[in-house]
């Protein structure tokens, strides 16, 4: 995921296995552990653990937030994500394809009866472009794989087409932040990276599914907006304005606000095989890996730059960015993804859960907020898939069992204020992502998940499965 208007602060990404990746032998099994076939998988009661616990928060969602974007676990009440006063069921449409994985299939008849009956797409108020097309447009297009109800797509649709005028009204081509679902108008010209080219995943297929090239197309132009503006050292900037192609941010880096822009260059062209994405990304990662790694202890953290000069501005670094090393592996550095997940994990060894911000040098809290975030175990689910080591799903066992330890309450899981403070105090809210992407991620690396094709599919930055369900 990446993630901008979550709380705390912005995005991450997720991705894709097998496609373009030939998946190592103890990979491709389905789900097996890298014991012989015959044992016994060690993982499979965290299978069933994981449904449980995710059937707990769902079912609390059910009873005290229903139609609302989000559960408050502590207060026992709904909270609203794109607009005060109204919702969009964001938890519901982010649940869908985590629901029919997990073969709760009655609850995932109830969830797309609200979206067919209850989702108004119509209202009048503005929403975040990015937000809703990783969110709520890839939820839909997940849940139409998932149960291939027409109406899903239909509605996918409809909101991808209340979005477009972000990107047809632009200058560049890059969207608008925000736009009116009802009237179209559009505001927010500065616009961060993240939130100008993570789109081509959703809009490419929706294209695919509709043959309408709109989509794609527009997706594919915000991204070339950027790509051709990066300065003489091949390096992009955190913000751009979409009216003028001017940089706003001139910071370097793979933290947010910029990290899925990255992921959705290799995504498209993984997905649909366009040569352009290819180049823009393999040029982009190699600036990066000349003038951002940090290579310390045998471990890899990514600093930050100015974008013009090159020189060094910050070592920071956001447990949203921890999506990088799954990433790093699908597309052929497998080595520089592990040592970048090893030093999340050493991280882990200083803080019982993943801050939002550290100091990587000093190993200090900059953020000590723990919302909720999927990027470790995300990493965990994509190095397993493309290695075949058994040593991901184990770091991702431990990760699981100290968000039980620390964020689980009497309805569910909820985020955690401070990490470093003793007792960890804790926030009120179950976000929507925590359906889409956390839970999904424990089942599949721990459970034989029959609904899902280990060895051919893919991922979105929300954890969306747009492909490989079977």
């Amino acid at each position: 995921m990446t993630k901008h208007s979550r709380p705390g602060g912005l995005t991450r990404r997720r991705l894709l296995g097998g496609l373009a990746t030939t998946l190592t032998p103890a990979a491709a099994l389905a789900g097996t552990a890298s014991a012989s076939p015959a044992a016994p998988d060690p993982y499979a009661a965290l299978g069933a653990d994981v449904v449980t616990e995710f059937r707990t928060a769902w079912d609390s969602y059910r009873r005290l937030a229903w139609g609302r974007d989000e559960l408050r676990p502590l207060s026992g009440s709904g909270s609203d994500f794109f607009i005060p006063g109204g919702t969009l069921g964001l938890t519901i449409i982010e649940a869908l394809d985590t629901l029919y994985l997990m073969e709760l299939d009655s609850e995932l008849s109830a969830a797309v009866d609200w979206v067919k009956n209850d989702l108004r797409l119509d209202q009048r108020a503005p929403v975040q472009v990015f937000e809703a097309i990783i969110r709520l447009v890839g939820g839909l297009l997940s849940g139409y794989a998932a149960t291939k109800d027409s109406a899903l797509l239909a509605r996918a649709g409809e909101l991808a087409d209340r979005l477009l005028p972000a990107f047809q009204r632009s200058a560049t081509g890059a969207p608008y932040r925000y736009v009116n679902l009802a009237t179209g108008e559009v505001h927010g010209a500065e616009v961060p990276l993240a939130e100008v080219g993570t789109c081509i995943a959703e809009f490419g297929e929706l294209s695919r599914l509709t043959g309408n090239r709109t989509y794609f197309d527009a997706a594919k132009k915000a991204l070339r907006a950027v790509c051709e503006r990066r300065s003489p050292l091949d390096l992009v900037g955190t913000t751009i304005n979409v009216e003028t192609g001017a940089w706003v941010g001139t910071t370097a880096t793979l933290d947010p606000p910029v990290d899925s822009f990255y992921e959705y260059l290799w995504d498209g062209w993984t997905l649909f095989g366009d040569k352009d994405l290819r180049t823009w990304y393999d040029t982009l990662t190699a600036a990066v890996f000349e003038r951002l790694a940090d290579r310390r202890n045998g471990r890899l953290w990514f600093r930050q730059a100015d974008m013009t000069t090159g020189r060094i501005t910050g070592h920071a670094q956001s447990e949203l960015t921890a999506f990088y090393a799954g990433l790093l592996a699908q597309s052929g550095r497998p080595a520089d993804g592990e040592r970048y997940h090893d030093a999340w994990t050493a991280a882990l060894g200083t803080f019982r859960l993943p801050p939002e911000y550290l100091d990587y040098r000093a190993m200090r809290a900059l953020n000590p907020a723990y919302p909720l975030r999927p990027e470790y175990v995300d990493s965990c689910l994509f190095l397993w898939l493309t290695t075949g080591k058994d040593l991901y799903r184990s770091r991702a066992r431990e990760l699981y069992a100290r968000q039980k330890r620390y964020c689980k309450v009497a309805r569910g899981y909820t985020v955690v204020d401070d990490v470093t403070a003793s007792p960890m105090r804790l926030g009120d809210l179950t976000p929507g992502y925590w359906y889409s992407e956390n839970m999904k991620y424990y089942y599949l690396l721990f459970a034989k998940a029959s609904r899902f094709d280990y060895r051919n599919n893919y991922l979105s930055t929300e954890g969306n499965v747009l492909r490989g369900l079977k």
